[in-house]
């Protein structure tokens, strides 16, 4: 069921209804796999059945529904000359933060993104992702602590275990076995948030050790920015919904001589796994989270003609990965991003609305600034 979004002030598109909201308007009410559709029921016999046949909560009813934020980040980051003015383009049309990869091939991230905060106003600057294992934690929180004291309280600290074997090879740092380094993210994660608290420090762990240190400076906002964690298998999500505000969404990576994605991780279906793991694990913090996903299955393609590009896509995937995904899996995909401008507006409300999704990293600013600009804030 859908209502107009005039009544919310969107102007023309659809929203549609949380499921229990057009159950109730339809006269329909699902219990697990039972449905009661007969429109002529009587309201009590309806109320009967649902005392005895109580049906799990959607997420949008389980989360609060959160406005949608939008974080722009850069195609290349091995060349920034057009930086500063894709930033101030971003905030004009509403983009809620500005983010930027970690990779030894490319610029690091954070003096750029010091730039960006001097550049702009209110667009808020972050790391997508730091990969903890190159450096060490108390270190990091200096740079970050300056980050954010630089930008008048922006920074949101994006932070991973570290998955490109490839670069920790070429500069002899061990890739560890993923345990391992999800062990040393959440030691990485207690040294920062210790680091930035008040008075002397001292932490010891497997993986490292801090003695009555004092974290300088301050970072501007309180307790500490914003973290940003994520994954897609269950440890790294379940450490994500204990200890961040915001909670990445990503497809599963196969390790081997070049990392590659795990395509059915990429489906609705495992994404329903996933949104599982994550409620379970942040208990009664689970309605405070952001969760963000992106369109890690390939580049944002907006197009009149959205099945020949799914299929497109479902090709390279198989030739890549040897999985055969179907169109409509393509397009029901939340790391997929194919369509027209009113396609992708319409796929992040539902989004939104089936698995509480409303933080999205866009690779094509361009592209999809009408979704922005239609979107950000509602």
């Amino acid at each position: 069921m859908r209502l107009p979004v005039t009544a919310f002030g969107n102007g023309a598109l659809e929203l549609p209804v949380p499921r229990a909201t057009a159950a109730v308007a339809r006269g329909v009410l699902r219990a697990g796999t039972e449905e009661i559709a007969d429109h002529r029921q009587h309201p009590a016999t309806i109320r009967a059945f649902a005392k005895h046949h109580p049906r799990p909560p959607t997420v949008a009813e389980d989360a609060r529904m959160r406005p949608f934020r939008f974080l722009a980040t850069v195609n290349d980051n091995r060349r920034f000359d057009g930086l500063t003015s894709l930033a101030r383009k971003a905030e004009a049309v509403g983009c809620a933060a500005f983010v930027l990869p970690d990779h030894l091939t490319a610029y690091a991230p954070i003096p750029p993104l010091a730039m960006v905060a001097a550049a702009t106003e209110r667009l808020r600057v972050g790391t997508f992702v730091l990969n903890i294992g190159l450096r060490h934690p108390a270190v990091l929180a200096q740079d970050l602590a300056t980050l954010d004291a630089l930008s008048g309280g922006r920074l949101e600290i994006g932070l991973g275990a570290g998955w490109n074997k490839p670069e920790h090879d070429a500069i002899g740092i061990p890739f560890e076995p993923v345990g391992v380094r999800i062990k040393r993210l959440t030691e990485g994660i207690a040294i920062l948030k210790g680091c930035f608290a008040e008075g002397p420090f001292s932490f010891s762990g497997e993986h490292y050790t801090v003695t009555d240190h004092v974290g300088a400076p301050a970072p501007a906002q309180r307790p500490h920015p914003p973290f940003f964690l994520g994954g897609g298998g269950k440890r790294l999500l379940t450490l994500a919904a204990r200890e961040a505000q915001i909670v990445g969404l990503a497809p599963r990576l196969v390790q081997g001589d070049r990392p590659g994605l795990e395509a059915r991780s990429m489906t609705a279906a495992a994404t329903e796994e996933k949104i599982g793991w994550i409620r379970e694990a942040a208990g009664d913090r689970f309605g405070d989270l952001e969760l963000n996903t992106y369109s890690s299955g390939g580049p944002t393609v907006v197009t009149g003609d959205p099945r020949a590009a799914a299929r497109r896509r479902a090709d390279h995937l198989r030739e890549q990965t040897g999985v055969e995904l179907t169109v409509e899996e393509i397009l029901d995909s939340p790391h997929m991003f194919i369509g027209s401008v009113k396609d992708l507006t319409r796929k992040f409300v539902e989004l939104r609305e089936r698995f509480g999704i409303s933080s999205f990293l866009i690779d094509d600013l361009d592209a999809l600034a009408p979704v922005v600009e239609e979107l950000a804030g509602r």
